[in-house]
Parts: C-alpha cells; structure tokens; sequence
C-alpha cells in the first residue's frame, strides 16, 4: 500500500510539461526477480530509494523441516528479521556494484509517530521537488483529461460533446 501510495503522488504531482521522474516501486525481497532484475542490470535511467525500519523488537524464529524439502534448513533457528537485513544488504550491495544511484532512508522505529514522519518527509519533498521542475503539484490536467473522455463514453450528463 505504501508504494502505490508514493508512486501516486509523485506520479500525479510531477509528471506534467513532459517532465518529472517516472515512479515504479519494488518491495523487496518479493520483487527481486522481476524488478530486481531491470535494476540490477537494465538501462541506467533509475536510481533507488530503500525505505527501513528496525527490526521488531518482537522476533520470529524460522523453524526447519525434517525432510527439508524446500532446502531452507539452513535457515533454522535464524530470525526473520536477520534474514531481512541479510537480503537488504545483499540486494543493495549488488545494486550499487550495478552501477545503480541508491538513497538509503533508515527511519528508526516503525510506530505510528515514524510513518507520519515519512509521509510528511515524502508530501514536502514531492511538492519542492515538483516547484524545482516548475510544474504545479497540486492540479492533475492529465486525470482530468482521461477522466472527462471516459465519462463522455460512458453517457455521464454533462460530459456531452
């Protein structure tokens, strides 16, 4: 939710007069394979945003598997949240090998107070940086565009040609 969230506001704020950065979000390790892919080794037009938070301090323990079916057992015993910092650090260690401009955003504790903190930080960088592109980041004449031609397919009164 969060990335569709940051993606939608800057997306919506900056991308007027054929300017403004092209948002797409990742989360990782989920994405790893299909996005991780294209950053790792695509066109060198991106750089990375991470976002953290410290580990819970509520730990859960990876148990094992008598067969080991999976091949994880090499895992048991080991914490989610060591395994987490293990792949973050694995994955920005090769994106930045890569080649690929990475900001790290270390946001301390996840509680409520941090994550509105974020969303501040983000809401004020989104509108300075939009101003800095000289576009407006508060209107949306390309929503309203798509918008106003769907309703008039659609029959909605008042959107008649």
């Amino acid at each position: 939710m969060f990335g569709g969230w940051w993606q939608q506001l800057f997306g919506e704020s900056e991308g007027k007069d054929g300017k403004g950065l092209f948002p797409a979000t990742a989360e990782f390790t989920a994405d790893l394979h299909s996005l991780g892919q294209m950053i790792q080794s695509g066109v060198r037009n991106i750089f990375e945003t991470m976002v953290r938070f410290d580990a819970p301090e509520k730990k859960l323990v990876i148990g094992g598997d008598a067969k080991n079916l999976d091949g994880l057992n090499y895992l048991e015993g080991k914490t989610l949240d060591f395994v987490d910092e293990k792949a973050y650090l694995g994955t920005l260690a090769a994106h930045v090998d890569g080649g690929v401009p990475v900001i790290t955003m270390d946001c301390g504790v996840l509680d409520d107070r941090k994550v509105g903190e974020l969303f501040y930080f983000l809401e004020l960088s989104c509108g300075v940086s939009a101003y800095i592109l000289g576009v407006n980041p508060f209107n949306q004449p390309g929503v309203e565009m798509y918008k106003r031609n769907m309703f008039q397919l659609l029959g909605k009164p008042g959107y008649e040609k």
